[in-house]
């Protein structure tokens, strides 16, 4: 039971980075006014591809005007 724990305890750190990544992403995605296209595509895309999607939103989805 040991070594599971120990195991685990390296992907904490993961999943709070991507947990934060998602939450900065999506709030990012809310208040910008324009994207790189459809904003729910970008949502989509943020939400169900893991911590690739919000690297990709704020990579190739934010308008910089």
């Amino acid at each position: 039971m040991e070594l599971f724990f120990e195991h685990y305890a390296l992907f904490i750190p993961l999943i709070i980075a991507q947990f934060v990544l998602l939450i900065v992403a999506i709030i990012d995605l809310v208040r910008i006014e324009k994207t790189n296209g459809p904003k729910w595509v970008w949502a989509l895309v943020i939400i169900f591809v893991n911590i690739i999607g919000p690297i990709l939103y704020f990579i190739f989805g934010r308008r910089h005007d």
